[in-house]
């Protein structure tokens, strides 16, 4: 049975621009995990693209993180423009509109605020441009926040970040970020709160996971955790049969399965478990969750009902 798709995290954008950050290549046809032309044999999809920038990478990548931000803006607004399949989502009410005319969504997201300075002040403009998602950051320790390598919370500037990311309609995602930094979001949100692509770290013990306590904890604010597709994640010799691994475990802590949506990391990983190349083989995971016993009323929530009812109540 064939699902449509929505997927909270995506690379493609940095992948597109290519290691010199300067390609500028079609997402109508490419070689990454996502192109238009794979997206085509799902019956729907809407795809958050996150412009990824940070300061660890100052001095070895080409450009710097304002330059890298703007060029994937860039990436994403040529993409829109080049191709009428495929059309911006400012809202869930977008996201619903395109899909009932066959077209899909791109959503702008923020993996990690270098490329603007981690400034507060500039998400308002950041809204206006059609940004509905921010990280607090990336692997690195910085002005807002530690991460899930250093360890560290918020500063009081990372406070005042996710209340203003509240208020300009944009969803906070807590992947990446530092346990400490995760209950302080937690202590803090007045909105449901997202951690894009993460998986369970009871199945595959990995700072990056969440741990049961956090699952749950991000379950009480009516948000979702997006299953991750890198192998890293989900554990050795991954396969398809280990991604549901993830999804079951989550049920388990929520049998209702409202807060469990997809976030595949497509274009930002090295390996994907065995059987899954790319955003085509989406029908693979929900065909075995299906084998598996799952119905298809709780699979069509965790690949578009779920991200949607989020989008919803945090977007408008």
């Amino acid at each position: 049975m064939n699902f449509p798709v929505f997927d909270l995290h995506c690379d493609t954008l940095s992948r597109l621009l290519g290691r010199q950050m300067d390609c500028f290549g079609s997402l109508k046809d490419n070689d990454c995990h996502i192109s238009i032309t794979r997206a085509e044999k799902l019956p729907g999809y809407a795809q958050c693209f996150a412009v990824f920038t940070t300061d660890l990478w100052e001095g070895k990548s080409p450009v710097s993180a304002v330059q890298s931000f703007e060029r994937q803006i860039a990436q994403f607004q040529k993409a829109m423009a080049e191709n009428q399949n495929i059309a911006m989502a400012y809202s869930a009410a977008d996201v619903e509109n395109n899909y009932q005319k066959g077209v899909f969504s791109g959503i702008l997201t923020i993996e990690g605020p270098a490329g603007f300075g981690f400034d507060p002040e500039l998400l308002s403009d950041l809204s206006l441009v059609g940004f509905r998602m921010t990280s607090l950051g990336w692997n690195e320790k910085n002005v807002l926040t530690g991460s899930n390598v250093t360890g560290g919370g918020l500063t009081d500037m990372g406070r005042e970040y996710v209340k203003e990311a509240q208020n300009q309609k944009m969803i906070i995602d807590v992947s990446h970020i530092s346990d400490e930094g995760f209950w302080d979001i937690m202590n803090i949100t007045q909105k449901p709160v997202v951690a894009s692509h993460s998986n369970s770290r009871a199945i595959h013990n990995h700072s990056r996971n969440l741990t049961d306590e956090m699952f749950l904890s991000l379950c009480q604010t009516d948000g979702v955790a997006g299953i991750n597709l890198y192998s890293e994640f989900l554990g050795k010799n991954a396969d398809i049969d280990t991604v549901c691994d993830h999804i079951f475990h989550y049920l388990e802590l929520d049998p209702s399965g409202k807060h469990i949506a997809l976030g595949g990391d497509l274009d930002g990983c090295d390996a994907l478990p065995a059987g899954f190349d790319g955003v085509d083989d989406y029908p693979k995971i929900a065909s075995r969750l299906l084998e598996r016993g799952l119905s298809a009323e709780m699979i069509r929530n965790i690949y578009w009902n779920n991200a949607l009812e989020v989008m919803a109540k945090c977007c408008t």
